[in-house]
C-alpha cells in the first residue's frame, strides 16, 4: 500500500475534528475525499502531510510509520502536497517558485523543472512573471508544477478547481489522469467537482463528522441524489 491511515484523530487545540478515520490507498491509485464543509477534509491532508500533530492513530507511508514524522521527512520520502489556495509565494516568479520546489532534490533543478513544464506549457511564457499577478487558474498549475518538482510517488490535492475556469480545470485534470496512468503517481484529492472527480479518481471516500463513513464508484455520480447527498452544504 502506499498510505495506510488507522484510527486517525486529530484536534485544533481542544476542539477534536477528526474521530478515527480508516482509510488507504493502494500503489499508483488516485483517490477523492467526497463531503460536506467542515467535516475535516482539509485537517485529514494537513494531517497526513504533517502540518497538524496526530492525537491518536497511525499513518504509514510505503509501509513506513511516519505518524510524528515532520514534512520536511514525508516530503523526501515522495509525498507532495498542493494546499487549499495554491500557498504559492506571491513575490516570487515563477520560476522561483518552481526552484523552491526542487528543494532536496537530487539532480539540476533545471533538467527538474524542464520536464515539469513540459506538462505544463502555459506557463513556459509566465516564467518570469510573479506569482502573485497569475490568475487565479494560473496560481493554480503553478502550485501543481511546484509539487512536482519535488518528484512526488504520492500526490495530496486540497480543492485544485475552485474559483478556477473550466478549460483550466479540464487541463489540470487531464495531466493528473496521465501522471496517474503513465507514472503510476498516487492521489489524494480533496474535491467537490464531481465531474473532476470521476475523471481521476478510481474510489472516492466520502467523510461526515470527522470519519471515513464509506466510499463509492465515481462513476454513481451520475446519480443526482446521490451526489447531491454528498456536496450539499451541511
Amino acid at each position: 500500500m502506499s498510505l495506510e491511515v488507522e484510527d486517525l484523530h486529530v484536534s485544533y487545540g481542544r476542539i477534536p475534528i477528526l474521530h478515527g478515520v480508516d482509510f488507504s490507498v493502494r500503489d499508483g491509485q488516485a483517490v477523492g475525499i467526497l463531503g460536506h464543509n467542515g467535516m475535516g477534509k482539509t485537517t485529514l491532508l494537513k494531517a497526513l502531510i504533517g502540518h497538524l500533530p496526530v492525537r491518536k492513530g497511525t499513518i504509514r507511508f510505503f509501509g513506513e510509520d511516519v505518524t510524528r514524522a515532520p514534512t520536511h521527512r514525508r516530503a523526501r520520502a515522495g509525498m507532495g502536497y498542493v494546499p487549499q489556495g495554491r500557498g504559492i509565494f506571491p513575490a516570487l516568479s515563477v520560476m522561483d517558485n518552481l526552484r523552491m520546489g526542487c528543494a532536496g532534490v537530487s539532480g539540476s533543478d533545471a533538467a527538474v523543472i524542464e520536464r515539469v513544464l513540459d506538462g505544463f506549457p502555459r506557463l513556459k511564457p509566465l516564467l518570469e512573471r510573479v506569482g502573485g499577478t497569475l490568475s487565479g487558474g494560473e496560481q493554480q498549475i503553478l502550485a501543481l508544477a511546484r509539487a512536482l518538482c519535488g518528484e512526488p510517488y504520492f500526490l495530496l490535492l486540497d480543492e485544485p478547481t475552485e474559483g478556477i475556469q473550466p478549460s483550466i480545470v479540464d487541463s489540470i485534470a487531464e495531466t493528473l489522469s496521465e501522471l496517474n496512468r503513465t507514472q503510476k503517481l498516487a492521489i489524494v484529492v480533496v474535491e467537490q467537482n464531481l465531474e473532476f472527480l470521476t475523471g481521476i479518481a478510481s474510489e472516492v471516500f466520502y467523510i461526515q463528522k470527522g470519519r471515513i463513513t464509506g466510499k463509492v464508484d465515481p462513476k454513481t455520480f451520475a446519480d443526482l441524489d446521490l451526489a447531491g447527498e454528498l456536496t450539499a452544504a451541511s
